[in-house]
């Protein structure tokens, strides 16, 4: 379940429905699902193995499977860079979850008809900003000071059905109001031409591998959390699942939302045919939507955006787990000291994100999603394909799933990992550049 918290969060509910509104919709969940199960699955597993076999942070399980000087090098510097990437990551999601923060909190306000604090919540400024990715930096930071049983752990399983409970039911209303059909059709209607061009490619893979927290030793430390009893396929195949399917269940809120918001006369498109927002798109459709629903609309914004913090919630304290495991591990330092600090550089590279947001809030998050993690997840699968021993590796997956060898697993993913994924990576980043 924490797995699958850390796997869940904004990455699904803002990035992806945002990202297959701005890439054709249905073209861009198409691929979307064709990557999520032939490279983000695939590269899931390779973090989950390493990480449970050497029971350590991405630095010391890439040095610990490497054979030689050179590829234990190699191993350091991929997880050190893996460990940077999840704290870049972190800087601009807090600052996205405190805005979730902040419109939960406007919908309460409104409800008691604070129409100044309303007014002050919902407005763009560097002081608002500023106060709510320190306030949900605060609640990540307390969450895991208490460890991974009591913290990430607990938590994460309370969260999850919320979370999972609201979404759908948020889905089932919105699909019963006017102009919600139309945007269900984009949806699920693919332009085939539009789902070859590069850009919408490049987007969708970055889309998987975010969603997926994939790239930056996440998943690789919850693999090394995970019980040698666990049948570790099985375990990533139930991550993937639910990852892919809260996605996909969030597609049908926000697109459908987007057209109903059309329709009840807010703007949406520039004249060119592109969306007037993609980073801000939730931000902008979904209130001017609930305001047009009345009493209702405030209740169905609070329910949202809450769900939303829940969202990034479960996925910030995995994120922040990795540097932090790294500095437990590694430097002997105390969990909750490590905590703190950590936390404080990073809000400090938030606010900085935020003193200068046009130039860097984009840049930030396009060399992070969409270049870094799968950059790094193509280091992930050369590592489980090539540089550890297959016979180290099988011997890992037969501690919870000792009949490994007859499944199909074992005799598609080794060589899938070693030629096919790293093949299909490249290649996409190859077209994208030209």
């Amino acid at each position: 379940m924490a797995a699958a918290g850390s796997a869940v969060g904004l990455g699904n509910i803002w990035g992806f429905p945002t990202q297959a509104a701005s890439n054709g919709g249905a073209a861009f969940l198409l691929i979307y699902l064709l990557l999520a199960f032939t490279l983000a699955y695939p590269a899931l597993m390779a973090e989950l193995i390493i990480g449970r076999h050497a029971h350590a942070n991405a630095v010391n399980a890439l040095r610990l499977i490497s054979p030689g000087r050179l590829m234990q090098r190699i191993g350091v510097g991929t997880g050190l860079v893996g460990l940077v990437v999840a704290s870049f990551i972190l800087s601009f999601y807090s600052i996205i979850a405190g805005w979730m923060l902040a419109y939960t909190l406007a919908s309460i306000a409104e409800l008691a008809g604070l129409d100044a604090l309303v007014a002050w919540l919902r407005d763009f400024s560097l002081g608002r900003n500023l106060l709510f990715m320190l306030i949900f930096l605060a609640l990540t930071v307390g969450i895991i000071s208490e460890g991974v049983k009591e913290g990430i752990e607990r938590w994460s399983s309370r969260l999850m059905p919320m979370l999972l409970i609201s979404l759908v039911l948020l889905v089932i209303y919105v699909l019963t109001l006017d102009g919600a059909m139309a945007g269900l059709r984009v949806y699920l209607l693919p332009d085939f031409e539009r789902a070859l061009e590069p850009g919408l490619i490049i987007n969708a893979l970055g889309s998987a591998f975010f969603s997926l927290s994939l790239g930056v030793g996440t998943m690789l430390i919850y693999g090394s959390y995970i019980s040698d009893r666990e049948n570790l396929p099985l375990v990533g195949g139930l991550v993937t699942l639910v990852d892919i399917c809260i996605a996909v269940t969030a597609g049908f809120l926000v697109l459908p939302a987007m057209y109903v918001a059309l329709h009840n006369g807010v703007e949406i498109f520039t004249a060119s045919g592109a969306l007037i927002s993609e980073d801000t798109l939730i931000f902008t459709v979904l209130p001017a939507l609930f305001d047009s629903m009345g009493i209702a609309g405030i209740v169905v914004s609070l329910v949202f955006f809450f769900l939303m913090s829940i969202a990034a919630l479960t996925s910030s304290i995995s994120m922040l787990e990795v540097p932090v495991a790294y500095t437990i591990e590694q430097h002997n330092v105390g969990r909750k000291p490590a905590v703190v600090v950590i936390g404080l550089i990073i809000a400090a590279v938030s606010a900085l994100i935020l003193l200068n947001f046009d130039s860097l809030f984009g840049l930030v998050v396009t060399a992070t999603t969409r270049y870094s993690q799968p950059l790094l997840g193509f280091m992930f699968c050369i590592f489980a394909g090539w540089v550890w021993h297959r016979d180290n590796l099988l011997q890992e997956l037969r501690r919870g799933y000792p009949e490994v060898e007859q499944g199909w697993f074992w005799k598609i993913w080794p060589w899938y990992v070693r030629v096919v994924c790293p093949v299909i990576i490249l290649a996409i980043f190859a077209q994208s550049l030209t």
